[in-house]
């Protein structure tokens, strides 16, 4: 607001007023005293109270060229729907021209406003330029996807004084709207919309995958519409190359429907038009389930979806039978948690339990032995791979008893210890990733359901050497610790298969973003989450610290995670009413939600949930 901006606070011409009694924060220096109510005055908005709209105020009578980009920069901070005042502070050609939904440019400190000369526009000069300023932080596209920025922020605004009212007003202005970091994060919250996997997951059931499709939306300008849009537009560039969705092209919401709103039950009745009037019943499932899955990430969560064209009543959807649909990563439970113990077992613990005495796995890895240095358990917990201590040998095991460990499935042939085979991770088709850093031919390596020739993953722009391999639950997004030089960063790809039913898939991770661009020094990280990753690293001159990230590299609304010393692996369930758990200086510890972290045993290594 306009404590983003210092040169506002010194002229005086922000002040916000707060009518408690109504919830209707006005946003300018010429607002008029109201009759009653209480009013008191406040440095910034509140952004404890998520009920206060957030209103601006028109362009005062006679306002200087100063005040008039001012107020137009205050109004793009207020909760009005289609930005009715902030067009009032520009020419009605610029009003025709301008298009507020085309991006949000963040800056670190809001938009600084200089003038073009030493004018301040008390002269008979009819038109003057400024500029807007700052560092940018993030933008958010047209669809509503965020990427984080760096950078200056430069761009012109230009005013004309009308001949015959006199007033000063904006003909000339960038695209978009632009404000500063901290109204960015009171007006927007991250949300995430659902699509389908491209290909469904591998096995008997043939079960599909949701894949989370994270957006902003304005937290108080109808948040439930504007994200049933957004999933009715599609799924953001990034994603669209591996995702599909239920709905018919062309469909929409029913002509004049302006506003959905849940029921006293927590039920959504979403029109639609013509174009959806002749699906099945499973697409019509599949319509309902992406809705109710990306409308529970609001509050309060919608519990059923019913859809209809005209008067047909297409289908509805409740939460209990939404995962018959489709599978999220944060719906599935895991059994267990798992980890090495001091005498090199593969142990278990099960998950979300507060007890603290292990039981080895069945099989060859819960008999110890043999030196291992990382493991990681296929998502239905009846196998598991594992890594020899000198990163050499990759096994593959199944988690029964009387099983053998039999021959490796992966040899590297890397110098040393730390030029050989990563962590490994399965993802939700029971394919296998592993990278070798081999500094004479290092590779990102996909073994099918765990064994069998290994695929070389192409992956164009990588720049760097490997560190950790996460995959998604999902199956789509795949996480990279990458080292280059001295810096570790976290980035985020997409990953494209190609090739006929089969043959051997031509496989590749595409347009790799970064998901930490604060951090200098990623030690390790997991997915936490649908479209959520939890991180220890190190910014920039900081300490080592714990926290939450989002795959488009923004943070997420919440606390971080209890500061822990000496972390060297942390794991976390996509169920997040599950404890993260970390390898640290103490050993094993856990952390449930609300609480401290918690130690479980002071011996072991290593700690995975399933994936």
């Amino acid at each position: 607001m306009g404590a983003d901006r210092p040169e506002d606070a010194r002229r005086g011409y922000a002040r916000v007023l707060t009518y408690a009694a109504c919830g209707v924060v006005l946003l300018s220096g010429c607002a008029s005293m109201p009759d009653s109510g209480d009013l008191r005055g406040v440095d910034s908005t509140p952004r404890q109270d998520t009920q206060v709209r957030v209103f601006a105020m028109p362009p005062q009578e006679d306002a200087q060229p100063s005040d008039i980009v001012s107020g137009f920069l205050e109004a793009l901070t207020s909760d009005d729907p289609l930005y009715s005042t902030a067009r009032q502070y520009l020419t009605e050609r610029a009003s025709k021209t301008w298009r507020p939904g085309q991006s949000v440019t963040v800056l670190a400190d809001g938009p600084g406003t200089v003038a073009d000369s030493n004018r301040d526009g008390r002269d008979a000069t009819d038109d003057l330029a400024f500029h807007l300023a700052g560092t940018k932080v993030a933008t958010v596209d047209a669809q509503d996807s965020y990427a984080p920025a760096g950078g200056a922020y430069d761009a012109p605004v230009h005013l004309v004084r009308d001949a015959k009212t006199k007033q000063w007003r904006i003909d000339g202005l960038p695209q978009g709207v632009v404000m500063g970091k901290s109204d960015f994060q009171r007006i927007y919250m991250s949300v995430d919309k659902y699509f389908f996997a491209s290909n469904t997951v591998a096995g008997a059931a043939e079960q599909t995958s949701a894949v989370a499709d994270p957006v902003y939306v304005r937290r108080r300008v109808d948040p439930v519409t504007e994200l049933v849009r957004s999933v009715l537009s599609g799924p953001t560039r990034w994603l669209d190359p591996v995702v599909r969705t239920g709905f018919p092209t062309g469909t929409g919401l029913q002509k004049g429907v302006t506003a959905l709103t849940p029921d006293d039950q927590n039920k959504l009745t979403v029109p639609l038009n013509a174009n959806a009037a002749r699906v099945g019943a499973t697409k019509c499932a599949e319509m309902a389930a992406q809705l109710l899955f990306s409308l529970q990430g609001l509050t309060p969560a919608v519990d059923q979806v019913e859809l209809r064209s005209g008067s047909q009543r297409l289908c509805s959807l409740d939460e209990e039978h939404a995962d018959d649909v489709a599978l999220r990563g944060s719906r599935r439970h895991p059994d267990y948690l798992y980890f090495l113990d001091s005498k090199n077992r593969l142990v278990r613990l099960p998950s979300g339990s507060t007890g603290t005495r292990p039981d080895p796995v069945p099989g060859v890895l819960g008999e110890g032995g043999r030196p291992l240095r990382s493991v990681a358990v296929a998502r239905d917990e009846h196998s598991a791979a594992a890594v020899t201590t000198d990163g050499r040998e990759l096994y593959v095991t199944s988690l029964v008893s009387g099983g053998s460990l039999g021959d490796p499935v992966l040899v590297s042939h890397g110098a040393t210890d730390d030029d050989r085979l990563t962590a490994p991770s399965w993802d939700a088709r029971g394919d296998l990733w592993v990278a070798d850093r081999d500094t004479a031919d290092p590779r990102l390596l996909l073994l099918e359901q765990g064994a069998g020739e290994p695929v070389v993953v192409k992956a164009p722009r990588l720049d760097g050497r490997i560190q950790d391999v996460k995959v998604a639950a999902d199956g789509v997004r795949i996480a990279l610790v990458v080292t280059k030089g001295d810096k570790k960063s976290l980035l985020i790809g997409r990953i494209e298969r190609t090739g006929e039913t089969g043959e051997k898939p031509t496989v590749s991770v595409l347009e790799l973003h970064s998901a930490t661009p604060d951090f200098e020094d990623v030690t390790t990280m997991s997915w936490a989450g649908d479209s959520r990753l939890v991180v220890v690293g190190r910014e920039q001159g900081g300490v080592q610290t714990t926290r939450y990230v989002q795959v488009d590299g923004s943070t997420p609304e919440g606390s971080a995670p209890a500061a822990l010393s000496g972390v060297k692996e942390i794991t976390a369930a996509e169920d997040d009413r599950l404890p993260l758990v970390a390898y640290s200086e103490d050993g094993i510890v856990r952390l449930q939600a609300g609480a401290q972290w918690q130690k479980v045993v002071s011996d072991g290594t290593t700690p995975v949930y399933p994936g």
